[in-house]
């Protein structure tokens, strides 16, 4: 199947390819055979419809569009092969000579990875924070454990941090109520944060019975972030008393018969978890860094579509929210301050991400990284374990929803990955080297 490139632009191609008839006349034959099943032509069987009569009643030229259009994926894809062209978003195809029993030229222009060069793996590095405390958090857990099964006995003294309290509040602005901002019978331990600003000092020292005022900033609802004068009345003051982490309490909370097994199996699960938290961390900072240091172009049209989509995500969940752009800004940890700063942060991250993704494909393609059934099976676990379902579902899931292709471009770009970290240099703020060239070979779950 004869076909030529013509090199646009660095990043952009236009193929002309030839279809010889022979190669049309299958899906030709195919067209004609769905047409015949398709009319009631009389003093014809269905089916039975010859071609002749076919091209009176609907004119050649729409069975031969019909055969072509079912020719070009295959006719496309060929002359990408021969092109040794990596095609990047939808062509726009034009068919430029049809010559009925002789030949079909279409013409495909097409957005092209760009050629470039990847820097050089062994020269990047990176800084990640040291990695946590084990006994630290294996502490914090147990501690969050013990809280979850405490007792309350209610006692007549001042509240202390610590203990829960059942409060009332009220907010004003210049004498004036504030509907929104009241609420009752609120339960809240002293000391554990989550409300709004100034609570904790306010209501230590009081008993039940006893009010207290102070100036603050509301949180959630529609006056969030607006100042308030609150008053809050403590109804109920309990004292929390945290069960003694015994052999008795480790076998109410797990499935282990004394503390030092409870413990070992915290320990070995946070170890786990610090470490996959490190090791994240370390990959995003190569790769970072290796965006950084490898320079080329990726195609506008692609970018423009890319954009477009994530904005279209993004409104769409802000919708779900109940949320606008404003007031999501006014409530999450952003940067952006204004919509416009949030859309071009999108648009640049929205850009590195591409640039990310085309060089993770390239160091794969140079470097023929395969996808071995294995590596498969072992996506569909971590996506089972990570999803609460089992790798058959996954499995199920991945063809019901055409998704093998982007998979198995998941598990190559993670194995780039390890290539990548296995020569780069990461180290923590402490200067302490820190391998994750192992962790990152594994397949990524979504």
């Amino acid at each position: 199947m004869p076909s030529t490139v013509e090199q646009l632009s660095p990043s952009r191609v236009k193929l002309t390819v030839e279809i010889p008839f022979a190669d049309l006349k299958p899906h030709l034959d195919k067209a004609y055979r769905e047409i015949a099943q398709q009319v009631t032509i009389p003093g014809f069987r269905k089916g039975k419809v010859p071609t002749m009569v076919i091209d009176q009643r609907f004119g050649r030229g729409a069975v031969l569009q019909e055969a072509i259009n079912a020719a070009l994926p295959a006719a496309f894809e060929a002359a990408v092969t021969e092109a040794a062209i990596v095609p990047l978003g939808e062509p726009d195809v034009e068919v430029t000579r049809l010559e009925d029993g002789e030949v079909v030229e279409f013409t495909a222009e097409i957005d092209i990875r760009p050629e470039f060069e990847v820097a050089d793996f062994s020269k990047l590095t990176a800084t990640v924070e040291p990695r946590r405390s084990v006994d630290e958090e294996v502490a914090d857990r147990i501690k969050m454990l013990q809280q979850r099964f405490a007792t309350s006995t209610d006692v007549e003294r001042p509240a202390a941090a610590g203990d829960q309290v059942t409060i009332s509040l009220a907010g004003t602005r210049d004498g004036e109520a504030l509907p929104d901002a009241t609420a009752d019978n609120v339960t809240y331990i002293i000391g554990s944060g989550g409300m709004i600003e100034g609570l904790d000092e306010a209501v230590t020292g009081l008993s039940a019975g006893e009010s207290a005022e102070f100036a603050s900033t509301l949180v959630g609802g529609p006056l969030e972030g607006e100042p308030a004068d609150i008053t809050v009345t403590v109804t109920k003051v309990s004292e929390q008393k945290l069960p003694d982490i015994d052999d008795e309490f480790a076998a109410m909370i797990s499935e282990f018969d004394t503390v030092e097994e409870m413990r070992a199996d915290l320990a070995s699960g946070v170890e786990q978890m610090l470490t996959a938290e490190q090791v994240a961390s370390g990959r995003d900072k190569v790769l970072e860094a290796l965006v950084d240091a490898t320079e080329f172009e990726v195609p506008e049209r692609v970018i423009a579509a890319e954009v477009a989509a994530r904005r279209e995500q993004i409104t769409e969940q802000l919708q779900r929210a109940g949320l606008t752009l404003e007031r999501y800004l006014e409530q999450a940890d952003e940067t952006a301050n204004t919509p416009e700063e949030f859309w071009a942060e999108v648009e640049a991250s929205t850009l590195r991400g591409l640039k990310a993704q085309l060089i993770l494909d390239k160091v794969a393609d140079d470097a023929e990284v395969g996808v071995e059934q294995a590596d498969l099976s072992e996506l569909l676990v971590r996506k089972a374990a990570q999803n609460n379902s089992t790798p058959e579902q996954e499995a199920q899931h991945m063809m019901e929803h055409n998704h093998v292709s982007a998979w198995m471009q998941e598990i190559r770009r993670n194995k780039a990955m390890g290539l990548i970290v296995g020569q780069a240099k990461v180290v923590d703020t402490e200067g302490n080297p820190v391998d994750i060239a192992g962790a990152t070979m594994e397949p990524e779950a979504e």
